[in-house]
């Protein structure tokens, strides 16, 4: 195997000019100054392993107290974290996102209340707490869906169906299947914009390296038209694999903090697990070896999997994968693989068991995540493609893969 770098655009806001990046993207004057003195206004924050999503929200909530309203946080996420109050508010404090550091409470509940009906007459829900606020900023990243096609994907159309819409909105937005999500995400969002107090829309774009590139403040009647453009941005900044096919992907961790699926199909190619989406690297098997500390025991997205370790195996919290795939009709997402002892033998199975490969120049590769894939290793037999693609810088010579006496790989 040797070390490649992938090139991607680097463009993104420092860390330490977020808060500045989000008063001035809140403050244009063209936003109607929506937060006024005296208002409790709700600010979500959803599941996903956003970069900064602490730094955010913290800034939301102080420019908040800046027009002299009272903020609170409400976790926007469905069924995630166990479809439990508790398990919400466990799942944004593990991103930082915590009542000490962000400057208001986070108001966490699973109850949920009508806020009116659809265009095709569907009863809506949202959080009661979100509900009864004055006001609601629905603050989310816009990115390319995992599971389905269409004009709004992940963003703010989601965030408000089934993010506030807690596992009811969830359950019916996924009801019909993936192939159903495209219509059902905006038909509850618009109606959630029309009845609910939404007040503003914060769009989070983030570049290939997981840093946070853009902010982007929509009024309500802006987020139809607006939100597909924000979409087509952030599928150019996908950190894809720079490769057209590879025998076996190998996937050091997966989890529901680095994508909805575990790992992102966008990146590492159309499972079988989500018809409705295509796209992403070639491969015959893939084999992953375990979960991130983050997703607390969810597999969910194991399915798209042909090999695992038993490490991974032992670590299942099989309450919060199956809750996940029952509320999403995503049961084969949850499928167990074939299980091996260590990180040798998944990968040697994944790759046995290939069809028509070269079995003395297999082509492997092997990433940590779907969402950095800056780095990753290549084996030999793709040297040349390597060579030839200007967006791929060698950095290490051919290296044998790094086993312990376990079979497990080193962490560099």
């Amino acid at each position: 195997m040797f070390k490649v770098r992938q090139v991607f655009d680097q463009t993104r806001i420092e860390p330490k000019a977020i808060p500045e990046a989000v008063f001035a993207e809140l403050s244009k004057p063209d936003l109607g100054a929506p937060i006024r003195a005296g208002m409790q206004v709700a600010i979500t924050c959803g599941s996903r392993g956003v970069t900064n999503v602490a730094i955010i929200t913290k800034a939301i909530v102080d420019f908040v107290k800046a027009q002299g309203a009272t903020p609170f946080v409400v976790p926007a996420m469905g069924s995630h974290g166990g479809a439990t109050a508790e398990g919400q508010r466990r799942l944004i404090e593990g991103y930082g996102v915590t009542e000490e550091f962000v400057g208001c409470p986070l108001v966490s509940s699973m109850e949920t209340v009508v806020i009116g009906q659809s265009e095709e007459g569907h009863s809506v829900r949202i959080d009661r707490n979100a509900a009864e606020a004055d006001a609601i900023i629905v603050a989310g990243r816009v990115k390319p869906h995992t599971d389905f096609r269409g004009p709004y994907e992940s963003g703010i159309m989601k965030m408000m169906a089934i993010g506030l819409g807690k596992r009811e909105g969830a359950d019916f937005c996924h009801a019909e299947g993936f192939s159903a999500m495209a219509k059902r995400v905006p038909l509850f969002g618009r109606c959630i914009i029309k009845n609910a107090p939404v007040a503003l829309g914060f769009a989070i774009l983030e570049n290939a390296y997981c840093q946070t590139e853009k902010f982007v403040a929509l009024r309500p009647d802006e987020i139809a038209a607006k939100e597909p453009v924000l979409l087509d941005e952030a599928r150019s900044h996908l950190p894809l694999i720079l490769f057209n096919e590879t025998d076996v992907l190998v996937v050091d961790r997966i989890g529901k903090d680095i994508s909805g699926d575990g790992m992102d199909p966008n990146i590492t190619g159309a499972s079988t697990c989500s018809p409705c989406v295509s796209g992403g690297l070639k491969a015959q098997h893939t084999a992953i070896l375990d979960l991130t500390p983050a997703t607390h025991g969810s597999a969910f997205g194991i399915g798209a999997a042909h090999t695992i370790t038993r490490r991974l195996f032992e670590q299942i919290d099989y309450e919060a994968t199956y809750v996940n795939a029952i509320t999403s009709r995503g049961i084969d997402f949850a499928r167990i693989p074939c299980i091996v002892e260590n990180d040798r033998e998944a990968i040697q199975l994944a790759l046995r068991t290939c069809v028509g490969y070269d079995a003395d120049r297999p082509r492997i590769i092997r990433i940590t995540d779907s969402l950095h894939t800056e780095i990753i290793w290549v084996s030999e037999a793709l040297h040349q493609e390597a060579e030839s693609n200007p967006r791929l810088k060698i950095l290490s010579g051919l290296e044998e893969w790094p086993f312990n006496a376990q079979g497990n790989l080193l962490s560099e």
